[in-house]
């Protein structure tokens, strides 16, 4: 378990990165490709990822160094992903080339205890080498072949979870944006309490905290390693599965009926809802608009969570699938 410690001024100081964090999502997205990880929300991407490097021998040579550095599990040097909330890639990729020696040195030598290392990965602090512009320009190749072609899907799923963190907030403050973590990680005041595979204490000591929400990451969210660095947790968001079966307008609404079909797209199109928020949205009494989503949600269509005083319902992998979404 993480067990991060909050000071009032911590509690003030809270963000969440309201766009896809591009080199937290090519760490994770590695460590998704060399396992067999959610075979529904990942299964269809990693195999047109690895068709795609197959037809690429450039791409497959860049990808090599960042499977290397980027185990599936355990330890991963913290210079891959800097803590950049604005710029975008380019920024990020900047930091990443600027890198110091002597943070190099220290983050390599913990990866090396873990697991055995090439000798052109020793390179990359020597002064005079360009072995780490090398190793930017990987980061970048492996971006469009990870990443580009999804980056639309990956967007509108960071953006649902950043609406849903709003909401959070504005309804009940930054303890209700930190309790809404759930079921990932766990608010007992002061402390967040996050699930983790180690045991840490994390001080924030006035530092504050970024929350970046993450298409690649998995099961349970992740930080930087190193204490000193600025304060990030990076957390999985809903998934929208990158492959979906096809079903016609039609054959949906013969299968589910055209309200049932109507409120899955409003939930689809629009993340998390309340019931009331369904049944305007669908031009129905709120009695049948909690009907229906009862019957959405028996099928495993839809999901439902409480939010303080209120319900918010969410398509689920199965409903998305079934929109073609």
């Amino acid at each position: 378990m993480l067990r991060i410690h909050f000071t009032s001024q911590d509690l003030q100081s809270i963000r969440v990165a309201r766009q896809p964090h591009a080199l937290w999502e090519l760490v994770c997205g590695v460590c998704r490709l060399d396992t067999r990880q959610g075979a529904l929300e990942f299964g269809h991407w990693r195999r047109s990822v690895r068709e795609g490097l197959a037809k690429d021998p450039r791409a497959r040579r860049a990808l090599l160094p960042l499977q290397t550095l980027i185990p599936p599990v355990g330890y991963i040097p913290d210079f891959l992903t800097p803590s950049v909330t604005g710029g975008g890639l380019a920024v990020g990729l900047e930091e990443v080339r600027s890198t110091s020696r002597t943070r190099l040195t220290r983050e390599l030598a913990r990866l090396a205890e873990s697991r055995p290392l090439p000798s052109w990965v020793s390179s990359l602090n020597r002064p005079g080498v360009k072995a780490l512009g090398t190793l930017t320009r990987a980061l970048e190749l492996s971006c469009k072949t990870l990443l580009e072609p999804y980056w639309p899907r990956i967007q509108t799923a960071i953006g649902n979870d950043v609406e849903l963190r709003s909401r959070a907030l504005l309804d009940g403050g930054t303890s209700a944006l930190l309790d809404a973590l759930r079921p990932h990680a766990r608010w007992n005041a002061p402390v967040l309490e996050v699930n983790y595979p180690v045991d840490r204490e994390l001080y924030l000591e006035g530092r504050g905290l970024l929350l970046v929400p993450s298409y690649f990451c998995w099961r349970r969210p992740t930080a930087l390693a190193d204490p000193t660095l600025g304060p990030v947790l990076v957390y999985p968001v809903a998934k929208q599965p990158l492959e979906v079966a096809r079903a016609s307008k039609d054959g949906l609404e013969r299968l589910l009926g055209r309200t049932r079909t109507v409120v899955l797209a409003h939930l689809a199109n629009h993340g998390a809802r309340t019931t009331s928020e369904v049944a305007s949205a669908a031009n129905i009494a709120l009695p049948s608009a909690s009907y229906q989503l009862g019957v959405l949600r028996d099928g495993g269509l839809i999901a439902s969570h409480r939010e303080g005083q209120f319900v918010r319902h969410s398509a689920t992998p199965l409903g998305l699938r079934l929109l073609d979404r």
